[in-house]
């Protein structure tokens, strides 16, 4: 039966370390509210990390890994949402969890609970913090303002979890063709700059006239031998001219309207921001944001400039008593079923929780385009790997073959 290593706190606040020996995650649980303790964090233990573990086992700090804000922030959440709902106080809660954190987290959550204890609010001890976005913050600010703020805790935990999800999925997705781009790349170089210029040789000793494509891979492979660093030099520029691009603001603009009818990643974008802005804005609105400002703070999350341009004209015929669909459906740019199911939510008065809907539809939308794009994108570098491959192969082997038949 496998180990677990867990971390709970009792009623009265006092957190315990421990390995037991259960089923799965679920029974860890069951096992520990059974012992009147809620769980912060539950960890499988492999059998050479169960010896040592179940050896040291008991109160004490553990050591964490090391994080970036980003994570670290969920952690803190989700853990808050834990505590509060358990109904220990707001200072307890954050003293328990200073304890358990790591050095960093250690002098956030301090800073914050000294505001606190100032008799500032959670929300604007939070805006102090350059780790907390103004959604999260303004999500916090509702809770406060309407007592809930333990379900809004819970909320953006939830949130912060499907965002990170979201964001592994792409990540993870992009990773092989990334890697067999790099390795394409550099095997052609290697071709070009290492076994072609071998051959050079050989066929200056023949001294017979080489067939055209012959002459241009060895002229090739002769620049990239003897001119690698002007190689080197112009990739960095071009890396430097991309990224100098990038960051200009009407190229951008130019670029993120012309993607978004490209296809397979034009109707990726699309997903990828629809499922971004519809969680956002749901989650504020469950939160007791108002529309305008929910709308104002989710437009944040969205990184194509024609979409946010679209809700910056939605934001404004909102203060004029127009509904948010049919702005966004004169537009045309956002995902026709989403706004559809957003002009049911506006009818029905249920607009935050078809929001989520949108999300979670749109979130399983980008795992199947993604697909397709690798579907196609994978076989195509590989193609295009083994064609150029093989066309140095076959113009070294054609100056090979002519040279015997002179010399022959």
């Amino acid at each position: 039966m496998p180990h677990f290593k867990y971390r709970a706190v009792d009623r009265n606040g006092k957190t315990s370390d421990g390995v037991v020996e259960q089923p799965s995650i679920e029974r860890v649980a069951d096992f520990l509210a059974r012992e009147g303790m809620t769980a912060l964090s539950i960890q499988p233990l492999g059998r050479a990390a169960t010896k040592a573990s179940v050896a040291a086992a008991g109160p004490g700090k553990v050591r964490r890994r090391r994080v970036n804000d980003r994570d670290r922030v969920l952690h803190f959440t989700r853990e808050m949402a834990v505590m509060l709902s358990s109904g220990l106080p707001l200072d307890r809660s954050l003293h328990i969890l200073e304890d358990l954190s790591d050095p960093h987290g250690r002098e956030m959550i301090s800073e914050i609970r000294g505001a606190v204890r100032k008799g500032r609010t959670l929300a604007d001890s939070f805006a102090e913090r350059s780790e907390f976005t103004p959604f999260y913050i303004n999500m916090i600010r509702a809770g406060e303002a309407s007592g809930s703020l333990e379900g809004s805790m819970q909320r953006m935990a939830e949130y912060l979890e499907r965002s990170k999800a979201l964001r592994q999925m792409i990540v993870s997705a992009l990773t092989y063709p990334t890697i067999l781009f790099t390795v394409a790349i550099l095997s052609l170089v290697f071709l070009l700059a290492y076994v072609v210029p071998s051959f050079s040789d050989l066929f200056s000793d023949m001294g017979a006239q080489l067939p055209a494509p012959t002459r241009f891979v060895m002229n090739l492979g002769d620049f990239m031998a003897h001119w690698w660093w002007l190689v080197l030099g112009m990739m960095g520029g071009m890396y430097w001219l991309l990224g100098r691009l990038w960051r200009d603001e009407g190229f951008r603009v130019k670029l993120d309207r012309r993607c978004l009818d490209w296809p397979l990643i034009g109707e990726l974008v699309k997903n990828v921001e629809t499922t971004r802005f519809s969680r956002t804005l749901g989650v504020l609105l469950q939160g007791g944001v108002s529309l305008v400002n929910a709308l104002a703070i989710a437009r944040e999350t969205v990184s194509n400039r024609t979409l946010r341009n679209e809700l910056d004209i939605a934001s404004a015929a909102l203060r004029e008593g127009r509904s948010l669909s049919a702005v966004l459906l004169e537009g045309n740019r956002f995902p026709n079923l989403a706004l559809h199911m957003v002009q049911v939510g506006e009818e029905t008065g249920r607009l935050e929780e078809m929001l989520l809907k949108v999300a979670n539809i749109y979130e399983d939308e980008v795992g199947s385009v993604t697909k397709r794009l690798l579907a196609l994108l994978e076989p195509a570098l590989i193609l295009s790997l083994g064609v150029l491959i093989a066309a140095i192969i076959m113009s070294i082997l054609l100056g090979i073959l002519g040279v015997n038949e002179l010399v022959g």
